[in-house]
């Protein structure tokens, strides 16, 4: 046999491409080499793959071998080729079935030794494959739990080369060889965070519910000690478990991060990034192989900035972007990658510097001009797109020494969040949006859903004496909906405009 065929995945942010690994023999000088747009990685599989071959007691054409990989046009990064690289290669000697390699995908690196070795971001690659319509994929020993997560595809566990070669026809003596394993992390307790351990703040409970119930972004601003860390981090365990879908998702995204994934885990999941991370940090970012952020790792969860002031304006203004869309795509020479992030938004800052403006009682020392600097750091665009702007004040003493707690449980809450949640998912059944915070604007202020007059009256002469965008008129009607729909009603009233008007700047009508 001349020439062999058979498939890998190249990955551009959570898509995945199937490339096509052709290899070819010639009379010419020989040599090994591998052409269509290869990075660095993946140009050094050359000589894993011609030691890991000799090692697992197969054998390479002394001819000049070159090895294509289709589209040629498409960047194709890492180690994850080797094995289709390693097994097209040898097919050209004749000793592999060829239909067989050309109806399977590969997937992992080889170390020298022809053991196979766990890649990341299989998740996705096998998705893509299973897309493609392929029945079949081979992935590293490693990774085959996280590989089975996929349905509709059959996925064999490669502890070496050699054994892989046999599946595809080679005769050889199997030999039991210690497969290569991941990394395992410690064992994480998730942390017992219960709403009632919540002293003194009423409202701002009952404001993070009305968050969970409609996905809607919240900044939280108070002096040091008033709870808003507490809080926040209290908000993915009333939010409802994740379906299956949206499970998978976030788990490619683990994947793809480099994380250990064996199981789908429904908890939404919690990013906190210190307020030192950059643009990259957050967004995501690389030369050439591009990294999931926090803004991504946090798809369909919680993105909690703690000290948001402290953050750069930079890194917080690049948030704005993907708060619209959902998604973020980062563009680099020759190619796009695009990532979900469909997060939630949790902001917490002081007031200033010192943290004690405007509390009574305290000093604070800052003068004028810092106060309105660090006011600053998040822009009006930012504040424009955060829908529940919430006040939080220090406990008194006299209730803090009382052990006053919160009336609600997380339980509770999570109850009313997944009832609040199940009424708007009737309501928009037959859109594309799941929740009222995703909900265009114009479908809100047209059509059968348009609020009266009367009712809409405070909110439009907000609009008209110029202290609401129209951006933030929008967000009001999705907050009063989230309202109704808490408080079991069939359409917002005086009641929820009144009280979304408040929550997102303050006003009372």
């Amino acid at each position: 046999m001349k020439t062999a065929r058979t498939w890998a995945v190249a990955l551009t942010g959570v898509d995945g491409h199937l490339v096509e690994i052709e290899a070819d023999v010639s009379n010419q000088t020989p040599g090994f080499k591998i052409v269509g747009l290869p990075d660095k990685a993946l140009g050094e599989a050359a000589q894993r793959v011609h030691n890991a071959v000799t090692n697992a007691h197969l054998e390479l054409t002394r001819r000049r071998l070159t090895v294509n990989l289709s589209p040629a046009s498409l960047p194709k990064h890492g180690s994850g080729f080797d094995l289709g690289i390693a097994i097209s290669a040898v097919a050209t000697g004749g000793v592999l079935n060829a239909g067989s390699i050309a109806r399977t995908v590969h997937i992992g690196e080889l170390g020298l030794d022809g053991r196979v070795r766990p890649v990341p971001g299989v998740l996705p690659a096998v998705f893509a494959a299973a897309r493609a319509g392929f029945e079949q994929v081979i992935v590293p020993h490693a990774n085959a739990a996280e590989a089975r997560l996929v349905p509709g595809i059959r996925v064999r566990a490669a502890t070496t080369l050699a054994e892989v070669a046999m599946w595809h026809g080679a005769d050889l003596a199997p030999v039991e060889v210690e497969p290569v394993t991941a990394a395992v992390a410690p064992p994480h307790e998730p942390e017992s965070l219960d709403l009632v351990d919540v002293v003194g703040q009423d409202e701002a409970v009952e404001a993070l519910i009305v968050a969970a119930a409609g996905g809607h972004h919240l900044l939280m601003s108070g002096p040091p000690g008033a709870g808003k860390t507490m809080l926040a981090r209290r908000l993915p365990g009333i939010l409802p478990p994740l379906d299956e879908d949206a499970a998978l998702e976030v788990a490619s995204i683990r994947s793809l991060s480099g994380a250990a994934v064996d199981v789908l885990d429904a908890l939404p999941p919690l990013e906190a990034p210190h307020h030192s991370a950059s643009v990259a940090a957050l967004v995501g970012g690389g030369s050439r192989a591009v990294r999931p952020g926090a803004i991504v790792r946090a798809h369909r969860g919680i993105l909690f900035l703690d000290e948001a002031a402290e953050f750069s304006r930079v890194a917080l203004d690049a948030l704005r972007q993907p708060l619209e869309t959902g998604s973020i795509e980062i563009d680099r020479a020759g190619f796009r990658a695009r990532f979900p992030a469909r997060f939630q938004l949790a902001l917490a800052t002081n007031p200033c510097p010192c943290g004690n403006y405007g509390v009574r009682g305290a000093e604070c020392i800052c003068p004028p001009i810092a106060i309105r600097r660090y006011s600053a750091r998040l822009s009006g665009p930012l504040r424009d797109r955060i829908d529940i702007d919430l006040q939080v004040a220090r406990v008194a003493a006299s209730r803090a020494t009382a052990s006053e707690r919160s009336g609600t449980t997380t339980a509770e809450a999570r109850g009313r969040v997944q009832e609040a949640r199940r009424r708007a998912g009737l309501r928009w059944a037959q859109t594309p949006w799941t929740v009222n915070a995703e909900v265009a604007g114009s479908h809100l202020r047209q059509g059968a859903l348009r609020l009266p007059s009367d009712v809409r009256a405070p909110l439009d002469r907000a609009l008209e004496r110029g202290l609401l965008t129209l951006r933030g008129y929008d967000r009001v009607l999705r907050l009063a909906w989230t309202m109704a729909d808490l408080a079991g009603v069939d359409r917002p009233g005086h009641d929820e405009l009144g009280r979304a008007l408040f929550l997102k700047k303050g006003l009372i009508s």
